[in-house]
């Protein structure tokens, strides 16, 4: 399957919309949110186009695709809004006979791992910083944040297919890459 990680949205219609413009492109199997929706959380600025409503609105038409989980700036009122279930504090997904533990970083993290099995994938956003590197045998992730990103990153997603992760821009470029073998 093919994977797109789309983390941080912050409620930035236009940063989203950049998003699913790739998403249209790439065609993933399915698209998982890696949290922080809709709001943009006090210690940051506000993102271009900050429109939450309209960002809901824009997730609900990739409704059927989505697999979500709740960030630290999400509410359960956003569920409200949201026509896919948002409120788990992880997704598992089992891909290729591996496990992907996807979180958003706030409670599970890169620094607090859950238990996992060698060779599996564990993958967060949180930090907005992308990252992509093999740890004591775990693969540990990051696709940046598409909408606020952080120590002079450039926007960017995550895509998974087949035995490869890499973090790109909106520019098709790739910032980061690895073998998941």
């Amino acid at each position: 399957m093919k994977f797109m990680f789309i983390s941080d949205i912050h409620g930035s219609l236009y940063w989203l919309n950049k998003a699913l413009d790739q998403v249209e492109l790439e065609k993933p199997d399915r698209i998982v949110l890696l949290g922080d929706y809709m709001y943009h959380g006090p210690r940051n600025p506000l993102p271009e186009q900050y429109a939450p409503a309209q960002v809901a609105d824009r997730l609900n038409e990739y409704k059927d695709r989505i697999l979500a989980l709740r960030g630290n700036c999400d509410a359960e009122v956003d569920q409200m809004l949201l026509q896919f279930p948002m409120m788990g504090d992880h997704v598992q997904i089992y891909d290729q006979g591996r496990r992907i533990f996807a979180s958003h970083g706030h409670i599970h993290s890169m620094d607090n791992l859950p238990s996992l099995e060698a060779g599996s994938i564990f993958i967060q956003g949180h930090t907005h910083i992308p990252v992509a590197e093999k740890q004591e045998g775990i693969y540990l992730l990051n696709p940046g944040s598409i909408s606020l990103p952080k120590e002079q990153w450039p926007h960017s997603y995550g895509l998974m297919e087949a035995d490869e992760f890499k973090v790109l821009d909106f520019n098709g470029n790739i910032l980061k890459r690895i073998s998941l073998n």
